[in-house]
């Protein structure tokens, strides 16, 4: 488990300066924390642990020297800047289930022989123990035909008992599709390419 340090921060520093300043803030919630407490983190620090961990991971935080088993509940980021602005972490007790939610990774796309691949879900919401957390669930689409769809209930992540899922089981997580030919253009559409030529 990748553990991210981050320091208590005074609610009278607006998040806006500290972002300038190069930190990201966050908040820590939990059920046996008497308050929320208010964070911030090295911009740095945040960027190295997301290229391992994301939205529904677990992880060590470190507040001024002080361990917390954590889940990252949830991330803002700025699309125009391309950066993280907060993150939401939600301290886990050992005998509390939590809501989280598992990334859907696909592997072996380029063993398909035949088809287009189509990814219909990108996350699994679920809710569990924290000590059966998972972040991501790996679909191996390798023996997929043209046809056949994998849904929620074929995953692992459905199979194990200490996980209520709560995506609809019957929805399909992937499906192969026939390859469409591009349809030939009628005279009108070619009329029209070569007025605009002219």
């Amino acid at each position: 488990m990748n553990t991210l340090k981050a320091e208590k921060r005074s609610l009278d520093v607006k998040a806006k300066r500290l972002r300038r300043e190069g930190f990201v803030t966050g908040n820590v919630f939990g059920r046996e924390l008497a308050e929320s407490i208010p964070v911030k983190m090295q911009k740095v620090d945040v960027e190295r642990m997301m290229k391992t961990d994301h939205k529904g991971s677990q992880i060590m935080l470190d507040v001024d020297g002080e361990q917390y088993d954590v889940l990252i509940k949830d991330i803002a980021f700025n699309p125009l800047k391309g950066i993280v602005e907060e993150i939401s972490f939600q301290a886990l007790v050992s005998n509390e289930m939590v809501h989280s939610v598992a990334e859907v990774i696909l592997v072996n796309h380029d063993k398909v022989a035949e088809g287009v691949v189509q990814q219909l879900l990108n996350e699994v919401s679920y809710k569990a123990y924290p000590s059966a957390i998972v972040d991501s669930v790996k679909v191996d689409v390798s023996q997929m035909k043209i046809g056949d769809t994998i849904r929620v209930k074929d995953l692992d992540i459905a199979a194990d008992k200490d996980v209520e899922i709560h995506t609809d089981l019957e929805a399909p997580v992937v499906t192969v599709t026939a390859v469409h030919n591009d349809v030939p253009e009628t005279d009108e559409e070619s009329a029209d390419g070569e007025a605009a030529a002219e």
